[in-house]
């Protein structure tokens, strides 16, 4: 089985897929073998043949450069624009667990690395008809140890502890946090980055300014935050 890590986020649309396009990326750039997995992805277009196209996936795609088929990418897509638990009701194919692990290793068996990115926040619920099934339980059938993207701006700080706090609470190893939209500089980004460390406890692995092409983390420190 291939090394990974999960990135969640303390929230729905703080740059998750974004960081984690720039972290495949780096690894790519330093000679790692490095693919992209998500479990269930909703809010999808359609192409011109009708299929639905999985957005993130291919946003990741394009900005790390990574040569991994989008097919691959995510066992599970929506078109609406909500939670998968609520998008597979609308939409029907609700998720099920044993398709996602079999998809996730199809992805092992192929590559070195593997970088999975969560739904929303942390507290997501994929499945919820005669079968519950949360985000925390995916990452605990893969796994994995947990990174955790934040916005860099006010409210930040009771974002991270709370979420990673959740974290440890239900036994997930926390690798650490990265900070989106982070000005250097900004007096408040600054006291951000050096109170979620002491208050949760937890290195601030990168800071990663709004449209940056690359990351400041090392691929070989990268990989060594895979589990």
């Amino acid at each position: 089985m291939s090394k990974g890590l999960f990135i969640t986020g303390t929230g729905t649309d703080i740059g998750k897929t974004y960081v984690t396009a720039l972290l495949l990326k780096k690894l790519r750039e330093g000679g790692f073998d490095a693919a992209y997995f998500k479990a269930a992805m909703s809010g999808n277009e359609r192409g011109a043949d009708g299929s639905l196209i999985p957005g993130d996936a291919a946003q990741v795609k394009s900005v790390s450069g990574i040569e991994q088929g989008l097919g691959e990418m995510c066992p599970y897509v929506y078109e609406t624009a909500v939670s998968p638990h609520l998008a597979a009701r609308l939409e029907g194919s609700p998720v099920e667990l044993e398709e996602v692990m079999a998809a996730y290793g199809r992805v092992c068996e192929k590559h070195e690395l593997v970088i999975a990115e969560g739904s929303g926040g942390i507290v997501c619920p994929i499945r919820y008809d005669e079968k519950k099934l949360m985000l925390e339980d995916i990452v605990r059938a893969l796994g994995l140890p947990c990174a955790v993207v934040a916005d860099a701006g006010l409210g930040t700080i009771n974002h991270v502890v709370l979420t990673v706090e959740y974290l440890r609470a239900r036994g997930f190893e926390v690798r650490g946090v990265i900070l989106n939209n982070f000005v250097k500089g900004n007096v408040l980004h600054e006291d951000n980055k050096v109170m979620c460390t002491r208050l949760a406890d937890t290195p601030v692995l990168a800071c990663v300014g709004a449209g940056e092409c690359d990351i400041d983390l090392d691929a070989q420190r990268l990989a060594s935050l895979c589990g």
